[in-house]
C-alpha cells in the first residue's frame, strides 16, 4: 500500500500522472537496483534495451507504487525499495530480462529484484529462469524449422526417385 497524503501537492499529482502514462503502454515490468551504476553504464543499458523495444526508467518509489495501484498491478511494492529502475516491455520480456542479467554479469552493481509479467509476480530466481527461455520469435523459427525438415526430406527423396527412374528409362 502506497503512502498517500490527504492533500496531494499539484506537482506531485502531476508526477504520479506522468508515471502512470509512462507505464500505461507496457504490460511487463522488471525491477532492478541500480545503485553504483555510472551514467555511461545506464545509457549503455538503455541502448541495449531500446533494440528490443523496451524502455528503462528510473522511478520515485512512492509515485510508482501509487501508479501501479491505480493500474491494478498488485504486489510490486516489495520491489520498489531503494534506488529502483524499471525495465518496461510490451512483448518478449524474457529477452529484456536476459539483457538485464547479461548486463549484471558485466556490471555487478545492477541487481535484478523481480518482475511483474502480465500481472504475474516473478521473484529474482523465477525471472532469471524466465530469461533463459527462448523468445516468441525464436520459438516460431524453431517450430518452422522442425516443420520444414520432413517436407524438405520428402522433396529430396521424390526428386532422387524421379532422377533414378529417368536414368533407368534412358539406359
Amino acid at each position: 500500500m502506497a503512502i498517500r497524503a490527504k492533500k496531494i501537492q499539484p506537482a506531485k499529482a502531476e508526477a504520479i500522472e506522468n508515471t502512470k502514462k509512462a507505464f500505461a503502454d507496457y504490460s511487463d515490468f522488471i525491477f532492478a537496483d541500480y545503485r553504483g551504476l555510472t551514467v555511461e553504464q545506464i545509457t549503455s543499458l538503455r541502448d541495449k534495451l531500446r533494440e528490443k523495444d523496451a524502455v528503462l526508467k528510473v522511478v520515485k518509489n512512492n509515485f510508482a507504487r501509487i501508479a501501479f495501484e491505480d493500474m491494478k498491478v498488485e504486489n510490486v511494492a516489495d520491489y520498489l525499495k531503494g534506488p529502483t529502475v524499471v525495465a518496461m516491455a510490451k512483448e518478449d520480456s524474457n529477452e529484456v530480462a536476459k539483457i538485464l542479467f547479461d548486463f549484471a554479469k558485466d556490471v555487478p552493481a545492477l541487481n535484478v529484484k523481480g518482475a511483474s509479467i502480465e500481472n504475474e509476480i516473478y521473484d529474482q530466481a523465477k525471472i532469471e529462469a524466465y530469461s533463459k527461455v527462448p523468445g516468441k520469435k525464436q520459438l516460431y523459427s524453431m517450430l518452422m524449422s522442425a516443420m520444414n525438415g520432413p517436407v524438405r526430406q520428402l522433396a529430396a527423396t521424390i526428386k532422387a526417385y524421379a532422377e533414378k527412374k529417368e536414368a533407368e528409362g534412358q539406359a
